[in-house]
């Protein structure tokens, strides 16, 4: 069985924006969300600045002062973007409802889950013991908790399956969810991704791991592709799109966004935290991903790059970009808008999902922000500094994840 998959609902919470039209039109302006660290003392932290949410209030997006107040920051994140989400769809799977609860499904993954939730009860358990930790503690630190919740709240019924592959987390899930709807699993699937890791322990086990960078300029420290790059910048927020088979949001007359067309998946199965230098294994899931969705030299082409700014990322993913498209790659169109947003691990492949669409959509393909300095070893058209308009007929959004996870998905204009 090969349906057509479309996209009909998308909603984000981000530092640049906690809704879709707020979010993009940052974007294309080259707006930074990246500032000085405000939710959490930083004073014997290596690293100050982060890109956190801004403005968020749960109530705007249907979420009860007790939900919020009890679940983890990740999860009421996710909650929040698929409310906006389902909303633009339409979807309704309740008693007069336009779907059926067996065939909807939630494929919502987080790299790392509830860390805040999960350091406060440990702290609990070592300062006052075990009889202090809170019955809430294992439902609100699973990292399978948001897509649960999310089910709950639509009364989605058919496949939950929540993906864990770190910083490839939701770009995973949304190629998961393509191919249950594609092979006839379900008929509609809100899938995505939401991330809070922005907690001291989050911040100093990353930049030990000398991955963040150290820059004390937070409007220049994330630096996709830039000669001046020296590691990413932590971020938080969430994404989600809703994924509909063709034929039902046809029928009930949804607003198509986008075409899913194509997915790939592979494993570097090199290092636990480095990519694989030559690209070969990128290379391969962006192939599968381009094969299936019939791509070809006539195409005009977007790319939202995994970017994350760190020295072995940008040159390894422009190398793989080389390998996938050869010729074709020096005119493609490519950008990371981490430069604005920073890097919001499990859930960035989606939100950098949402912004491959909205620039099919309006022909416009965003900036990659601060890139002022271009490193020569990142020699393709990485859209500096300002939006370009463009024909654009496919794009495609790639992630890589520590464990040597790479995923890429791919996406039509949608034409009847």
């Amino acid at each position: 069985m090969n349906r057509r998959v479309v996209v009909t609902g998308m909603g984000v919470i981000t530092p640049v924006g906690n809704d879709v039209q707020t979010y993009w039109k940052n974007l294309l302006d080259g707006v930074c969300g990246i500032d000085f660290i405000t939710s959490i003392p930083t004073d014997d932290l290596p690293v100050k600045i982060a890109g956190e949410v801004k403005d968020f209030n749960p109530a705007d997006y249907g979420i009860e002062p007790p939900f919020a107040r009890k679940q983890d920051k990740f999860t009421v994140y996710a909650v929040a973007a698929s409310w906006q989400a389902v909303r633009q769809s339409g979807l309704n799977s309740g008693e007069d409802g336009n779907i059926d609860p067996y065939r909807l499904g939630v494929y919502v993954g987080s790299g790392i889950g509830g860390f805040a939730t999960q350091v406060r009860e440990t702290e609990k358990l070592i300062k006052e013991g075990a009889k202090w930790v809170s019955p809430l503690f294992i439902p609100t630190m699973i990292s399978n908790i948001a897509a649960g919740n999310i089910a709950i709240r639509n009364n989605a019924c058919g496949p939950c399956l929540p993906v864990v592959t770190a910083c490839a987390t939701s770009t995973h899930a949304i190629g998961e969810a393509y191919r249950a709807i594609k092979h006839g699993y379900a008929d509609a699937v809100i899938t995505g991704g939401a991330e809070a890791a922005i907690i001291p322990l989050g911040i100093a086990g990353f930049a030990n791991a000398k991955a963040l960078s150290r820059s004390e300029d937070p409007k220049y420290a994330s630096l996709p592709f830039n000669r001046n790059r020296g590691g990413f910048v932590m971020a938080e927020g969430a994404a989600m799109l809703v994924l509909e088979e063709y034929e039902h949001a046809v029928a009930r007359g949804a607003e198509i966004l986008a075409e899913v067309c194509g997915y790939g998946n592979t494993c570097d199965a090199h290092h636990v935290t480095a990519p694989r230098p030559d690209g070969l294994t990128q290379a391969a899931a962006i192939r599968q991903a381009l094969d299936e969705a019939g791509y070809d030299s006539d195409d005009v082409l977007y790319i939202n790059a995994h970017g994350t700014g760190t020295a072995l990322n940008d040159v390894s993913e422009t190398a793989a970009f080389k390998i996938a498209l050869g010729e074709d790659a020096y005119k493609a169109h490519i950008s990371s808008t981490k430069g604005s947003t920073g890097h919001l691990l499990g859930a960035a492949g989606a939100a950098e999902a949402v912004a491959a669409i909205l620039a099919l959509r309006d022909g416009i393909v965003p900036p990659t922000a601060n890139l002022d300095e271009i490193d020569p070893e990142c020699d393709l058209d990485y859209t500096p500094n300002s939006a370009v308009k463009a024909d654009l007929t496919i794009a495609i959004s790639d992630s890589l994840g520590f464990g040597g996870h790479n995923g890429c998905v791919a996406f039509r204009k949608y034409n009847n």
